[in-house]
């Protein structure tokens, strides 16, 4: 018989998914364990859920992962536009300098 690969595939969680887990603790008071079991994940995620959610409502934008609170994603929203937009006026500056310069040739 054929060699069978297993592959241990992470689990995505949605923003809402995680946003409701890590209030469980920080609002309801629960502890790690019991909202892991209340909500089937392990404590890694959860205390890195929990950390998240506490910077967000301080008010830092995460880098690395989707944000969990709607002003968070909207901040993350806007700050993509913004880079978007730098992008595009980049480009039009490169290609408005070689017009002008052909122009002159």
């Amino acid at each position: 018989a054929p060699k069978q690969e297993v592959f241990m595939s992470r689990r995505s969680f949605s923003p809402e998914f995680k946003l409701e887990a890590a209030s469980l603790v920080l609002d309801q008071g629960y502890s790690i364990p019991a909202a892991c079991k209340a909500m089937g994940v392990g404590p890694t995620a959860m205390r890195r859920w929990v950390e998240q959610l506490t910077l967000e409502r301080h008010g830092k934008t995460p880098e690395h992962s989707k944000a969990m609170t709607p002003e968070q994603r909207r901040i993350q929203e806007l700050e993509a536009q913004v880079r978007r937009l730098e992008r595009e006026k980049e480009i039009l500056k490169k290609a408005t300098a070689l017009l002008m310069s052909d122009a002159l040739d």
